[in-house]
């Protein structure tokens, strides 16, 4: 999952508010393709000859997902075929919702025991470890017991009472996880501890896709999977620079933050705007900080640029969790890694955080 270290391109600010979402193969050079969400909008540059792109979806993970190729890329069909089956299997591997997925055997089981786990799904579990560990665990995928009792796994939201948060809290965290990595087996502490990999699950399914890509010999495209959460490989043909992909304002439809350059990297942002909880007198969105067992109310965005999409996932939750000044000391700590903040108060301008001035357009 580990990727090179580099600095991320920086983010422009975008004066444009006309942006277009058609969802259809486009023709013209220039024209705008396809939307992200509120959140993330992808809009391929200008480039100097006619470009024409596919765009391939299918339904995954409650949401959509996309892949982008230039027109004349060979096989584009088969290969976006086999990319969403492989998304398909990792989500009947790492989803909460069936009882027949590997995730859903290993939290009925590993509080009695060491349980073994297919390989790559260790090393994601690896990862998302270390991101708990290195953002002091404002990112924690073991906090499936806090998730259930707010109403946030399958419904409806509610505000539970402190007897309930803290009994979530009893079995929530990744300090009762052990990963044995010479045996790959995964072992509880105790039972009731859960995984939900919501957080990290739809970048990991874009890392995987690229890698299929990449044997499929594409060196160019663009994925994106629930509207948030971008993968861009190489750069859009006719580009020096990457893929660019605008980042919105959660709460101002067509206020622009800016546009990120993105050329073997992934982005993804966080933002409270889904199942709102109205509690004396407060708006409560749906981010857990799991080590409060509340809510995080600092941000109204986060947005990580990372070398892998599942990174980039995992830090926009950990990041609108920890707030302005310790994503800044993360990113001190991590080059490569990027962010876009916009802090909660009214008329906030967007924090950037990471990018190098040397990449400046």
């Amino acid at each position: 999952m580990a990727g090179a270290s580099r600095h991320p391109q920086p983010i422009q600010p975008m004066k444009r508010r006309d942006f277009l979402h058609p969802r259809h193969v486009a023709g013209a050079a220039g024209q705008v393709l396809g939307a992200l969400d509120a959140l993330t909008d992808l809009a391929p540059a200008a480039v100097p000859d006619e470009v024409a792109y596919l765009h391939l979806s299918r339904r995954a993970m409650a949401t959509t997902f996309e892949l982008i190729l230039p027109l004349d890329t060979g096989d584009a069909l088969a290969v976006g075929d086999a990319v969403f089956d492989l998304i398909d299997q990792l989500e009947a591997q790492m989803t909460v919702y069936r009882d027949t997925s590997e995730i859903s055997g290993l939290n009925q089981r590993a509080g009695d025991g060491p349980v073994a786990v297919e390989e790559r799904l260790f090393e994601l579990l690896s990862l998302a470890a270390r991101i708990h560990q290195e953002t002091e665990g404002a990112f924690d995928p073991a906090a499936g017991a806090l998730v259930k009792a707010w109403g946030f796994w399958k419904g409806p939201p509610r505000v539970p009472s402190p007897a309930e948060r803290r009994q979530a809290s009893l079995v929530s965290g990744m300090r009762h996880v052990l990963l044995d990595r010479s045996q790959r087996t995964v072992r509880f502490r105790q039972r009731g501890v859960e995984f939900n990999l919501g957080s990290i699950g739809k970048g990991y399914a874009l890392d995987r896709a690229a890698e299929l890509l990449r044997r499929w010999n594409f060196s160019t495209a663009l994925l994106h999977g629930g509207k948030s959460s971008v993968y861009a490989m190489g750069k859009q043909p006719g580009s020096q620079r990457g893929w660019p992909v605008v980042v919105q304002h959660p709460w101002q439809p067509g206020v622009e933050l800016g546009t990120v350059w993105l050329s073997d990297q992934g982005l993804a942002t966080s933002a409270a705007t889904h199942r709102h909880l109205e509690w004396r007198g407060r708006n409560l969105g749906h981010i857990l900080d799991p080590r409060r067992g509340w809510p995080a109310e600092i941000l109204a965005s986060a947005t990580a640029i990372a070398p892998t999409a599942a990174e980039a996932d995992a830090l926009s939750t950990a990041f609108f969790i920890l707030g302005v000044e310790k994503t800044v000391q993360y990113c001190q700590k991590h080059p490569g890694i990027a962010a876009v903040l916009l802090p909660a108060e009214p008329d906030a301008r967007p924090v950037h955080v990471g990018f190098a001035s040397s990449d400046a357009a």
